[in-house]
């Protein structure tokens, strides 16, 4: 069984063409559920508004 390290449950309110969209992401991926998908996207587009850096604050 896998960890559960620092997760937290949510619930999002999306279009049903999103949702559609969400479920095929889940699906190219191999994912299990939804939540997956969008961990991953918001996980990218942070890496990429940051340029890579996790912190501002590891700059100083």
């Amino acid at each position: 069984m896998q960890s559960k390290k620092n997760m937290r449950r949510i619930s999002v309110l999306v279009t049903a063409q999103t949702a559609y969209n969400l479920d095929k992401l889940a699906a190219m991926c191999c994912y299990r559920e939804r939540g997956h998908v969008i961990d991953k996207l918001v996980r990218e587009k942070m890496l990429q508004l940051n340029g890579g850096k996790r912190h501002e604050q590891d700059e100083n």
